[in-house]
């Protein structure tokens, strides 16, 4: 005991420079390279409901200065759908130059380079010559797939460098020590070539966080150091554990495994991201609260697309930044109404109809009583202004619940109507409308009015009321 003392009595104070308060650092974090795998039973038994324990250790909001966005809708989002043509990435990485705007909210793409198809893809964004989003690539912790970095010429590349027990002994049959310094011999074959590696901390909220994640990234530290060049350090919420509650226990909470990345790892904020899937409806929460808690990044996919349940929407995470921030800070979120209309149209992918922001219905209302509030102010029921920054006014599906109001909103907002020429419930036109679908449904109809139908029909009552609309 007397010894420990001793130790402790010997470690320097040092001022915080975040806080302005002198600290002791207590602890010293050193590989524990145990002989069986710690899979944590208790929490993640695999006959069970994984479970949330709490011990109540909370840790600060540190939210960075500046916070950004990275997509990995070329790598992680082609892994659970078609492959995209090479045209068709192209396509898609100029959308995000543009959604991300001057200041390069969305930092960087990351591709996949094992088919000729994506390296073609990546040459031609390189091409383009943006500033942002970078183009970046992934790699398995191989040599042999670092040869391809190095024939393109990529400036960073993400290496899997997994880090639970699940992965290190019961997938790459390894010791801790083992996969730790197969790990580090990869990226300091990167430092060498000059490139600055992106480590993908695979599993990350089922890890050992100060048995492994933190001894790991302090040699992490040591290398950066040592070659001068910047190592990146993504947290990997492979199965989508983490959450974001106060006093959660590691390695589930992700306040937690922030927390120790920057403060006991020592890795700083612009280089920690987080990436995050939705197996328990938390991708967007967990992401938001990496941000709030340290992380300079937080890595998405497009509508979320991605592995099983999917990745952290990009659409949602630019509304997130706008929440937390004020503004877009230079992005165009309109260009997500245009992504979402590629996908449909040229792709050929259907986005489920009730996806917040570009979803068919995700700002439509069925409910006359909603459209009725709607119709005389759309503040009610809208959850801002769609038709600004999305270039999607609030509309209304019309049925049988519709009511008048909700045929004079489809009205106003099919035709664009002007405010001056915009139609009330007493218009003779919307009346004449609510007559032929009252009549639709008393005949035995069940489901919604198409627009094409309700086109047609008013083009029919228009001519007979001499009303135009156009």
């Amino acid at each position: 005991m007397a010894r420990d003392v001793e130790t402790f009595e010997n470690r320097p104070v040092t001022m915080n420079r975040h806080n302005n308060l002198l600290e002791i650092e207590e602890h010293m974090y050193i590989l524990d390279d145990v002989k069986k795998p710690n899979v944590f039973r208790n929490m993640f038994p695999y006959s069970e409901v994984p479970k949330i324990p709490f011990n109540d250790r909370i840790v600060p909001h540190n939210m960075p200065k500046d916070i950004w966005i990275t997509d990995t809708t070329f790598r992680d989002g082609q892994q659970s759908r078609a492959p995209y043509t090479t045209e068709q990435i192209v396509h898609i990485y100029d959308e995000f130059h543009r959604l991300g705007g001057p200041n390069g909210m969305i930092r960087a793409c990351e591709f996949f380079l094992y088919s000729k198809k994506d390296r073609d893809a990546v040459y031609k964004c390189m091409e383009r010559g943006y500033r942002f989003p970078e183009v970046t690539s992934w790699i398995r912790a191989s040599k042999e797939d670092f040869k391809l970095v190095r024939e393109i010429g990529m400036k960073e590349t993400g290496i899997l460098v997994s880090c639970s027990d699940y992965h290190i002994f019961l997938k790459l049959k390894m010791s801790r020590r083992q996969a730790m310094e197969h790990y580090l011999s990869v990226i300091r074959d990167c430092l060498e070539e000059g490139i600055s590696p992106r480590c993908h901390l695979e599993d990350i909220t089922r890890a050992d966080i100060y048995g492994y994640v933190v001894p790991f990234c302090l040699e992490l530290m040591k290398l950066q150091k040592e070659y001068g060049i910047p190592i990146l350090v993504r947290a990997c919420d492979t199965m989508g554990y983490g959450v974001n509650y106060p006093g959660a226990v590691i390695p589930r909470s992700v306040p937690g495994i922030i927390y120790a990345l920057h403060t006991h790892a020592g890795v700083p904020h612009e280089q920690i991201e987080w990436h995050g899937h939705n197996d328990f409806y938390k991708a967007v929460t967990n992401a938001t609260t990496a941000w709030l808690y340290g992380s300079c990044g937080v890595n998405t996919s497009l509508f979320g697309i991605g592995e099983r349940t999917g990745n952290t929407p990009l659409e949602a995470m630019v509304f997130e930044y706008a929440q937390l921030k004020g503004d877009f800070n230079g992005m165009d979120p309109t260009v997500i109404t245009d992504l979402a209309e590629y996908y449909e149209k040229e792709i050929g992918y259907h986005i489920p109809e009730r996806t917040p922001f570009v979803g068919r219905n995700f700002n439509v209302t069925r409910a006359g009583i909603h459209a009725d509030g709607l119709l005389k102010n759309e503040e009610i029921y809208n959850i801002f202004d769609t038709g600004k920054f999305l270039k999607r006014p609030p509309v209304a599906a019309i049925s049988n619940t519709s009511g008048l109001a909700g045929i004079a909103l489809w009205i106003n907002n099919y035709y664009s109507l002007p405010q001056e020429r915009q139609l009330g419930k007493d218009s003779p036109l919307v009346e004449a409308v609510k007559t032929w679908v009252d009549e639709e449904y008393a005949q035995g109809r069940v489901t919604v009015i198409t627009d094409e139908e309700l086109e047609r029909e008013i083009e029919n009552v228009s001519k007979e009321l001499g009303i135009a609309l156009a």
